[in-house]
């Protein structure tokens, strides 16, 4: 049962970290491209303010619960949940280092203006939010797959800790 808690609360925390990154990809990117500039920068500023707190908890979650699960299982399902959780912090550190760092002058360019080079900048932080998408989404699927063939628990009574099914 706690296994099954475990992936539970993987798949939901991973599921949500893919979908606000998927949303972010197909509707708020192009929607940024779509306005002018000023309205762009405006909006980027205020709503990373609103997602520092949200997406680093749904980053947190996934990278723990994979992280976990990834404890509590064996062969090729700890191999699997492992990777969600390397997957789940690639997003993380794909996000610290190549989007804060370019939302941080976003916020500076909302309150003053853009430098002539902006676009590039911009081009860059779209590719880096690409790839944390990728990261998230393929987290995800592998946790899905983990669920659609079934878990194998490690058996903590016996010494050769003998694989069970839950």
């Amino acid at each position: 049962m706690r296994i099954r808690l475990v992936h539970g609360f993987a798949l939901l925390s991973t599921g949500l970290l893919a979908g606000a990154f998927g949303y972010g990809a197909a509707n708020l990117v192009p929607t940024f491209n779509a306005v002018p500039l000023e309205m762009r920068l405006s909006f980027h500023a205020e709503l990373m303010k609103m997602n520092g707190i949200t997406m680093q908890a749904a980053m947190g979650a996934s990278i723990l619960g994979s992280l976990t699960l990834a404890v509590l299982t064996a062969g090729r399902a700890r191999l699997l949940a492992g990777a969600a959780a390397l997957l789940a912090l690639a997003s993380f550190l794909i996000t610290r280092f190549g989007n804060v760092p370019i939302n941080g002058r976003i916020k500076q360019w909302a309150l003053t203006s853009a430098p002539a080079d902006h676009a590039e900048t911009l081009r860059r932080w779209e590719l880096f939010n690409d790839l944390r998408t990728l990261t998230a989404f393929a987290a995800f699927v592998l946790l899905i797959v983990l669920a659609a063939g079934g878990l194998r628990a490690a058996d903590h009574a016996g010494p050769d800790r003998v694989a069970r099914s839950w």
